[in-house]
């Protein structure tokens, strides 16, 4: 009995360990934000804010740029979302349900692009975006965002339409479906929690994309939030509570996100096993 508890007991406080471990320093960013100057700079560490104050998230969002860059990031990170999910599902159902020639080579060769840092393609990457005299603009980011991403998400859809079996799709098809109408109203519902993992991992990789922004992008009109957050300061130095309130706001889509998707996946898997 007494092993018994202390084998149930030792698994449970690694785990509390690690949760607070990765859980105090996203705490600790979000306290700081809310604390008054005095607090932030005490010798004492001030665990708690004891008179929250959102002075700090106002300098932020009052900085220079702040909202041209939020909405640049959003608009370059959500595109290449969608693009990645347009290209990738339909690319993972013919990987996953038709057999061609060159099939498995071209399995290898996303798996070898997903293993391969694209960080040593920047200078590449600069060098084709400056000859298309394309630099400062959103377009090339959005484009190699999309690239990015694709391949984890065409690999991991790829197991999620392996998974769903055949014969739904064929009784669609007995039923009078075309196969494209298959896909969409058997198979696609059923990959809601691919998509929802896939775009949640393709958001956050394109919301914080730092390098390839700061080399393609050099007027602060066409650059992203990481950039603005790397560079942020105020006329008085380095504001520590400011700066704690832009990473908050900087981490709050994410967070946003994490939530939503998190909440429709299981939902999202019932309700495709629905036929309707």
């Amino acid at each position: 009995m007494k092993r018994s508890l202390m084998g149930r007991l030792w698994p449970n406080l690694v785990a509390v360990v690690m949760f607070v471990f990765c859980v105090f320093p996203v705490y600790w960013m979000f306290a700081t934000a809310f604390k008054p100057t005095g607090d932030i700079i005490a010798e004492d560490p001030v665990w708690f804010p004891t008179d929250a104050t959102f002075e700090h998230f106002k300098t932020a969002v009052n900085a220079d740029h702040f909202w041209t860059m939020a909405g640049n990031s959003l608009i370059v990170t959500l595109l290449a979302v969608v693009f990645s999910l347009i290209i990738g599902v339909t690319a993972a159902f013919a990987l996953a349900r038709m057999r061609f020639k060159g099939r498995r080579g071209f399995i290898i060769g996303f798996m070898l692009a997903q293993m391969a840092p694209w960080e040593v393609m920047v200078i590449a990457i600069y060098i084709i975006v400056r000859d298309a005299d394309m630099l400062n603009s959103l377009i090339p980011l959005t484009l190699f965002y999309m690239v990015m991403i694709l391949p984890f998400t065409l690999l991991t859809l790829r197991g999620f339409v392996a998974a769903v079996p055949k014969e739904l799709e064929e009784s669609a098809m007995v039923d009078g479906c075309t196969r494209m109408q298959a896909f969409r109203r058997v198979i696609l519902p059923l990959l809601a929690p691919g998509l929802m993992s896939t775009s949640l991992f393709g958001f956050i990789t394109a919301w914080n994309e730092f390098p390839l922004v700061l080399v393609l992008n050099k007027e602060a009109e066409a650059k992203t939030l990481p950039v603005w957050l790397s560079s942020f300061q105020t006329q008085f130095g380095d504001d520590w509570g400011a700066t704690m309130a832009a990473a908050s706001l900087f981490a709050v889509p994410i967070l946003i996100l994490f939530v939503f998707l998190q909440r429709r996946a299981v939902s999202g898997l019932t309700d495709g096993a629905v036929k309707g």
